[in-house]
C-alpha cells in the first residue's frame, strides 16, 4: 500500500513552495503554459493510483470528483453547475458553439482580427459549412475608452450579426475587453456573446454571468494552472436548449448509462434524446487526470481568491513597468486598472529584437514569452515582488543603460 504523501505547504501569494521542481528563476509565462504545483501532481498521482487499484470500480470517485470540479467552475464564472460542460480545452468549447448555433445561411458572425487563431478558426469552419458570413473588427480598437470599437460593434449587429465572439484578455497585448459594454450592445440587437476565457479565467475576476455573456470557453494549463487535456464551457440557461448540437456521443443522451447498470436487457437503445443543457458536450469519457489536475489547482486559485491573485499581479506590474520604460521599452498596458489583465507586454526599443531579448533573459533564468514580436511578461500567484529586481538586472546585462 502507498504511504500517504507528506502534507502540502500553503498556497500564498508570493511563494513557490508548491513549485520545487520549477527550474526558472522567474517564471513569468503562465499566458502560455503553467507549471503544475505540488497539488496538482498529487492529485494526478492519487487518480491514476485510484485507477490502478480498483479499475472501473473508480469510477464512482471520479463522477465525484468532476461534481466537484463543475462546482468550482460555476464559482469562477458566477454561473451553476448544471450549466457547465467538461471540456478538451478552450477550442473544443468554441467548436462546439461555432457548429451548433442555429445558424441560417446567409448570417453573419462578427470576428477580432488579432485575436488568437483558436478563437477565429472553429467561427470560419462553421461559416464555409452553414453559408455564414464573417465580419471582422479590430482588436486593437477597443483599446483606451473602447469607444471606436464598441461604436464598430454595433453597427456590425445592427445591419444583422446574430453572434459576437471575443477573448475575455487579448493575447498579445493584456488588453482586457470591456466585456459589459459589448454584452449590452449584444442584447439590445438580440446577438448572442461568445467569450474565450483562457487569457482572464483565474487571474481576472470576471463574473461572466453577471455580465451577460451567453458562452464561455477555457482551458486548463494556462492561469487555470492545471494541465492541457481539460477545460470547460459554460453555456448561460436557455441557451443550450437553441442549439443543435454538432459535437455528441453517447453520453449526450438522455438516461445514457442504464444499459450498463440497470442490470436488465433489453435497454440498449440509440434513440434516447439527446440531453438539452451545456452536458450534451460531455459526450464521451473523458481526461479525468487533466481534471484531477484541473479540480486541485482550482480549489486553491478559489481559496485564494481571483481578486486577490490579480491585485499582487498588478503590484508585480506596477513595480515592472517604470522599470522597462526607463530602458526604452514601449510598455502595452492599459493606463485605466478595469482594462488590465495578468500580462503586461512591451515592444522592445527601435533596432532591437524582441527574440534577442527574450533570448537573453532565458539565458539568465527568466521565462518569457514572444508573441507576434511582443516582450509578454505574465506573472502568476506564486511570482514574488522581488522577481521584479531580476528582470531589470537581466535586462541591464543584456543592454547596457
Amino acid at each position: 500500500m502507498t504511504a500517504s504523501p507528506a502534507p502540502l505547504p500553503p498556497a500564498r501569494l508570493g511563494s513557490r513552495a508548491l513549485f520545487p521542481a520549477l527550474a526558472a528563476r522567474s517564471y513569468l509565462n503562465h499566458a502560455g503554459v503553467s507549471p503544475p504545483s505540488l497539488a496538482v501532481t498529487h492529485a494526478v498521482a492519487a487518480q491514476l493510483e485510484a485507477q490502478a487499484r480498483a479499475g472501473a470500480h473508480a469510477l464512482g470517485d471520479t463522477l465525484a470528483m468532476r461534481a466537484r470540479l463543475r462546482a468550482k467552475v460555476a464559482r469562477l464564472v458566477g454561473g451553476a453547475a448544471g450549466d457547465v460542460a467538461l471540456t478538451s480545452g478552450t477550442t473544443h468549447g468554441l467548436q462546439a458553439i461555432a457548429l451548433s448555433f442555429p445558424w441560417r445561411a446567409g448570417d453573419r458572425v462578427v470576428l477580432l482580427e488579432g485575436e488568437f487563431p483558436a478563437n477565429v478558426t472553429p467561427w470560419l469552419r462553421a461559416c464555409e459549412l452553414f453559408g455564414v458570413r464573417p465580419v471582422f473588427l479590430r482588436a486593437a480598437d477597443f483599446g483606451g475608452d473602447a469607444a471606436r470599437g464598441l461604436e464598430a460593434l454595433d453597427a456590425a449587429l445592427a445591419a444583422g450579426a446574430r453572434l459576437f465572439t471575443t477573448s475575455s484578455v487579448q493575447f498579445q497585448t493584456g488588453l482586457a475587453m470591456p466585456l459589459g459594454e459589448m454584452a449590452a450592445i449584444c442584447r439590445r440587437h438580440g446577438a448572442a456573446l461568445c467569450v474565450d476565457a483562457i487569457q482572464s479565467a483565474g487571474v481576472v475576476p470576471i463574473d461572466f454571468a453577471a455580465l451577460g455573456a451567453d458562452y464561455v470557453a477555457c482551458g486548463a494549463h494556462k492561469w487555470l494552472m492545471g494541465v492541457d487535456g481539460a477545460g470547460f464551457l459554460w453555456i448561460r440557461p436557455g441557451r443550450a436548449e437553441e442549439l443543435r448540437p454538432a459535437l455528441a456521443g453517447w453520453l449526450s443522451h438522455e438516461d445514457a448509462v442504464s444499459f450498463l447498470t440497470a442490470g436488465e436487457e433489453g435497454r440498449l437503445r440509440y434513440d434516447r434524446p439527446l440531453r438539452r443543457d451545456a452536458h450534451v458536450f460531455e459526450g464521451s469519457s473523458s481526461a479525468a487526470l487533466s481534471q484531477a489536475a484541473l479540480d486541485a489547482s482550482l480549489g486553491m486559485l478559489l481559496e485564494l481568491g481571483v481578486a486577490s491573485i490579480f491585485a499582487h499581479v498588478q503590484a508585480f506590474h506596477d513595480r515592472l513597468e517604470p522599470a522597462l520604460r526607463a530602458r526604452g521599452l514601449e510598455v502595452l498596458r492599459e493606463a485605466t486598472p478595469a482594462r488590465r489583465s495578468g500580462t503586461l507586454s512591451a515592444l522592445p526599443p527601435p533596432g532591437v529584437s524582441a527574440l534577442a531579448i527574450g533570448d537573453g533573459l532565458a539565458a539568465r533564468g527568466i521565462t518569457v514569452a514572444i508573441p507576434d514580436g511582443k516582450l509578454r511578461f505574465a506573472p502568476h500567484w506564486p511570482n514574488a515582488l522581488e522577481e521584479t529586481e531580476l528582470v531589470v538586472s537581466a535586462l541591464d546585462e543584456i543592454r547596457p543603460p
